[in-house]
């Protein structure tokens, strides 16, 4: 049933990403043409984010209840068709607007697509299956920037929002034609634990400070290196998505290999790891002044989170089994959405008041505090506990 479950799965959230990916290079771009400052740019960003945290828990905790794929299905429909209103906005205020209501939908699909990887996991492969799941993640996204600056260069942006809506139509419908649905794997409490006994966790808390600060920066790098490449560097379209896409693709590749990692050495360790490789990644941004220095730091930033994700994520899966897996990947991906939301906003603001330089720094900052707060939390946890810490 794994392999049987995993394979549509698999293709239809990497025909979803790649369309999603698509928008990664040009929607800075497509504000700015609109007018858009700074805090506007990063309110563009982050209203997706917010809105999909609002909505991830309900959903995560519905999908324990009902199942994944109707609620998966649903996601995948209306995020395709709200990808066509791209083409006619023509204000940052109206763009604003269609991303909060993509972050909506975008809220109903990861989540629970990480949560049906976590019920089809068998114990001891958690790094396993979840390195093949972000492999295939991180290559939708990775890929969709390529594309999406290849074809606004010789098609323009229009084309690129249609493409992305069809591939997350394409998605949709792979998943209603497809996909099974599955039995869920939850531990006693999981149908009744609550967001007070899932707050309480030092495990939950760890993986939350992680996940949190590695979205702070990944945030402000999608939302600024553009910005920063495109207007103050000269680089066209097409090398800011080669430089986006360098860096998703190589987490990509290293998925796999590091999730088998995760399965035989500490996973506490990969992630302390990879956290601190993000830090370095971030703050050498602003002392890259060409496409090839830029390139550099863009494989080094895939190496950290390649290093990193699929350890966290494996650690989730352990965390799912006794709090319920759909609201467990619903808290995780609540913390990527803080992150990606309230990095570009904060980022918006440094940008305006001391320079698009210093909000790489701001991020590397952050990434410091998460891997430090990772680190604290574990250390509380195996105090309180006999067991060994995560």
């Amino acid at each position: 049933m794994t392999k049987k479950a995993f394979l549509p799965l698999a293709l239809s959230i990497f025909s979803s990403l790649l369309g999603v990916g698509i928008v990664a290079p040009l929607l800075p771009l497509y504000a700015e043409d609109m007018g858009a400052s700074g805090v506007w740019l990063g309110m563009i960003f982050g209203g997706f984010s917010i809105s999909r945290a609002l909505v991830m828990p309900v959903v995560g905790r519905l999908s324990d209840r009902l199942g994944r794929k109707a609620i998966l299905a649903t996601g995948l429909f209306f995020y395709a068709a709200l990808s066509l209103w791209f083409i006619w906005t023509d204000s940052p205020q109206e763009l604003s607007l269609v991303r909060v209501l993509q972050g909506i939908t975008g809220g109903m699909i990861i989540p629970v697509a990480q949560a049906y990887i976590g019920d089809i996991a068998p114990k001891r492969e958690e790094g396993k299956w979840m390195g093949y799941f972000q492999a295939i993640f991180f290559t939708g996204f990775g890929s969709g920037p390529l594309m999406g600056g290849l074809i606004t260069d010789h098609f323009g942006m229009n084309v690129a929002f249609i493409t992305m809506a069809g591939l997350n139509f394409l998605a949709f419908a792979g998943v209603l034609l497809f996909l099974p649905e599955v039995a869920q794997r939850e531990g006693p409490a999981a149908s009744s634990s609550s967001w007070g006994e899932v707050a309480g966790s030092n495990g939950i808390r760890a993986l939350f400070s992680f996940r949190m600060a590695f979205s702070f920066g990944r945030g402000i790098f999608a939302t600024f290196l553009p910005v920063y490449a495109g207007i103050f560097l000269g680089l066209e379209t097409s090398l800011i998505g080669i430089l986006l896409a360098v860096e998703i693709l190589l987490m990509a590749f290293l998925q796999i290999s590091s999730g088998h990692l995760a399965d035989r050495v500490s996973r506490r360790g990969l992630v302390i790891l990879g956290s601190s490789i993000n830090v370095v990644f971030l703050a050498l941004i602003p002392a890259s002044h060409s496409f090839w220095p830029l390139l550099g730091v863009s494989i080094i930033g895939g190496i950290g989170g390649a290093v990193s994700i699929p350890a966290a994520s494996a650690l989730m899966v352990e965390e799912g089994r006794h709090f319920g897996m759909g609201f467990t990947m619903a808290i995780f991906a609540v913390a990527f959405s803080i992150g990606m939301a309230v990095g570009p906003l904060l980022g918006g603001v440094i940008v305006d008041s001391a320079g698009i330089e210093n909000v790489f720094y701001f991020g590397a900052l952050l990434g410091l505090l998460g891997t430090i707060l990772f680190t604290w939390f574990l250390y509380l946890r195996g105090r309180e506990s006999s067991q060994p810490a995560v």
